[in-house]
Formats: C-alpha cells, structure tokens, sequence
C-alpha cells in the first residue's frame, strides 16, 4: 500500500511538472546569440524533466544549460569564442606572426605579446597605433578596445616594478585594468618583405628594389662537429650521449664509410647545446683527437630585411621626389639637405629609404637621396659629403602611413565582426611651427 501511495505521487508531480512546462517557450537562438548562425544545435523540444541536460554544441566544445535554469544575460553566452565569427587572442597572433614573423625582428627589440589579460575573451576591436600614448589609451578606452597592436614597444627596457611615476607604466597598468592585451611588431615590420620600409619606398613609384641589411632565417645559431670513431660500438655510445645533450635529438648527422683512420661523423647541434657535446666528445679518445667544430650561418631570407634601395623605373627630380613624398606621407613639409654640388632639379636614379632612425642602415650607401624619419647633424653632413640628398619626415612620419596598408592586410584574414581601427589620436609629437 505504501509502495501504491508513493507511485501515485510520483506519477501527478510529473504530470504537474508537464503541465507547467508547457506554456513556457523555448529560449529562440536568437536570443542566446545574436547571429542565428551561432548555434548549430538546439533542441526543439523540452527535454524530459529528470535526469537530462540540453546542450549548445559546436567545433570546440559543449555548453550544458541547466533546465528551466534563468538566463541571467545572453550577452554572457555569446561573450566567448565559442560563437562563430569571433577569434580568441592566440589566435589574431598566430595571423600577425603569418604576416609577420616576429624571427625577423632585430635581437636587440622587443617584439611580440607585450601585455597578456589574465581572463580570456574574444577579441572584437583591434586598434592600431604607431605609438602608445596617453591620448591613444583614451582612445583605446572609449572603444572598448580588446587587442591594442603598437608600432613601438611600449615596454622596451626591463623594469622592476610598475608605478604611476613613469608615463609608459601608468599606461600598462591601465591597460592590464581594462583587460586589453598589447602586442608590437616593431622591427619585424620593417623587415618583412611588403612591410614598412618596402611601402616607404614605394612613394617615389616602382624600380629595382633589393634589401640593404639582408634578414636571415629565424632558426638559432648551430654548429657542425666533425670527429672520427674507431668502432660501430663507439659510435652507438657517442651517437647515443650527444643526443642526450641535445634534448633527445640531433637535427642532422652523416656518417661516411670507414676507412684505415676509422668511422668519419659529421654532427649538427644547437647553439645551447654545444659547451655539453662537447664535453661528451672529449670524454672519448678518438672523437677528442680528431674533433673540429664549425659554426653555420643562418640562411639569407630574400627579399627580407632593413632598409631599401630602389633604382628607380622613371628617374625624377629631388623636387619631384620631395612632392611624390610629401603626399605619400601625407605631410605638409619635409626636411631636406642637398647633396654636395646638386639643385632641386638634379636627377635622383637611386633612392635609399629606411623608416625611423636609418642612419645606421643607410651609412656608406651609394644612392642619389635618403629617406628616414630621422638622423643626426653629422650623419647628414657625411650624407651630404658623399653626394647624396636627404630627406627626413621625422620618426614616426616614416612609418606611421604604413598603418593603414597593414589595416587592409589584416582585415581580409579575420572575421568580418573584428573591427580593426587605425588611430585618430597618433601622430608624431614634432611639427614644424
């Protein structure tokens, strides 16, 4: 009888709870999300009342919703990656390296993912910047701004501690606040084929264009350790403790034939590895005996590096040049030196460039006129002295342009509901008054 009672109540709660469910509506995916492509799975249906869960499902992963649970904000639901259309951080830096590999910055830069949030979220605003300011992280704030990618690292030296008393910390600090990350390419921009520099001296029109400080390929420095063994036993034994040195493994080797001497063995390992291997070699008469060590190059990149030089199709004049400039850089006034015997009608064939403070880069080049940002009193004076014109736009003027070619090259690879946005508020703190 108790058994009966017990069945009979279980049996009008479930008809109760039936009841009650059906005048309510299923949430529609438009509310969860606000693209009806968002979710690709949802139950037309109640699910039954005990024991189930309803599922959003998609590529990545699995969102359970608690039934009859309230929906405290959709916002919530679609605030996440896992809605199609929308892209995590990693993944905007995997483009960026792809457009840019950060191996092609200098050594002495400090290129890359400068400041990381500490909670995930989608990025939906990039801003684009030649340089962090604090009239740009305003402007940074005001737009909700996810991923802020300066031109200049704004972090460049170590520092120990951040503190409101230096300008470039305060702004850090209020950039892990709003949880946006950083990101600077800096020198990797310059470097790459199509990038800033390819595009500064793409201003005077076309020409033969070569790289004045060739890039080299990103892999760390290797060296090649030649010795000899005696035995396929000994050789087992060495092969066995360079690998160990090694982490495990050896990018390459090559093991010729042996003759009256013994085994030849050719070894090629990381530059971390060498001090360890050998010490490994040495521990072996033979290898010890006959060890020699070579330190391999890296790999010229073409078409990757600092700085341009542009014979020119269509030569022009240094007036011309400096008009063809000016609206290049979209500038009012540029700072010229005339080289040593020439006038503003004098032919320029050859040209030059390198964005920033290129004096390093352009110093003993034979070319008709330099273009850079910036250079000192007496590297003009020797620029001058060699018989070449200079051309200077000041720091960031030589680069800050490139910006909206890189905006164009960005957007093509990343959804459409990622508004990237080139800077109203950057602009170079020199004019001429």
């Amino acid at each position: 009888m108790l058994t009966g009672r017990r069945n009979l109540t279980w049996t009008f709660l479930l008809l109760a709870h039936r009841r009650l469910s059906a005048g309510r509506s299923l949430i529609s995916p438009s509310a969860l999300c606000s693209s009806a492509s968002t979710v690709s799975s949802i139950p037309t249906s109640l699910p039954p009342p005990l024991h189930s869960r309803s599922f959003l499902t998609n590529q990545q992963t699995s969102v359970p919703l608690r039934p009859f649970a309230h929906l405290s904000s959709t916002r919530s639901l679609c605030h996440s990656t896992h809605c199609p259309g929308l892209m995590e951080l990693k993944e905007v830096l995997q483009v960026l390296e792809q457009l840019a590999p950060l191996s092609l910055a200098e050594s002495w830069d400090n290129v890359g993912l400068l400041v990381e949030p500490s909670k995930r979220r989608p990025v939906k605003t990039i801003l684009l910047t030649n340089d962090l300011t604090d009239a740009v992280m305003e402007e940074a704030e005001t737009m909700s701004c996810d991923l802020l990618i300066s031109y200049h690292p704004p972090l460049f030296r170590p520092i120990k501690r951040l503190v409101q008393k230096d300008w470039k910390q305060q702004l850090v600090v209020r950039a892990v606040e709003a949880g946006m990350a950083i990101f600077s390419p800096h020198t990797s921009w310059d470097s790459v084929k199509g990038g800033v520099n390819d595009w500064l001296v793409g201003g005077l029109g076309s020409g033969q264009v070569s790289v004045l400080s060739q890039g080299l390929g990103g892999a760390p420095h290797s060296h090649k350790l030649e010795f000899m063994v005696r035995s396929t036993e000994e050789l087992n034994t060495v092969m066995e403790e360079l690998k160990a040195c090694d982490g495990g493994t050896i990018q390459q080797h090559s093991i010729n034939r042996p003759d009256n001497d013994g085994i030849h063995v050719s070894v090629t390992c990381s530059d971390s590895a060498l001090t360890l291997s050998v010490h490994a070699l040495l521990k072996h008469t033979a290898p010890s005996q006959s060890l020699s060590i070579v330190k391999l190059e890296k790999p010229p990149l073409p078409g990757h590096g600092q700085g341009r030089l542009s014979v020119l199709d269509q030569p022009l004049t240094v007036a011309t040049a400096i008009q063809k400039m000016k609206s290049h850089l979209g500038l009012n006034h540029l700072r010229l030196a005339l080289g040593l015997g020439l006038t503003l009608e004098s032919s320029v064939c050859t040209v030059a460039v390198c964005a920033g403070s290129g004096a390093s880069v352009l110093s003993g080049v034979k070319a008709d006129l330099y273009i850079t940002g910036e250079m000192s009193h007496h590297e003009v004076l020797d620029a001058v002295a060699q018989g070449s014109s200079v051309l200077l736009s000041d720091h960031s003027n030589s680069e800050r342009g490139f910006l909206t070619s890189f905006r164009e090259r960005l957007a093509v690879r990343i959804p459409d509901s990622v508004a990237v946005v080139v800077s109203k508020a950057d602009r170079d703190p020199l004019e001429v008054v």
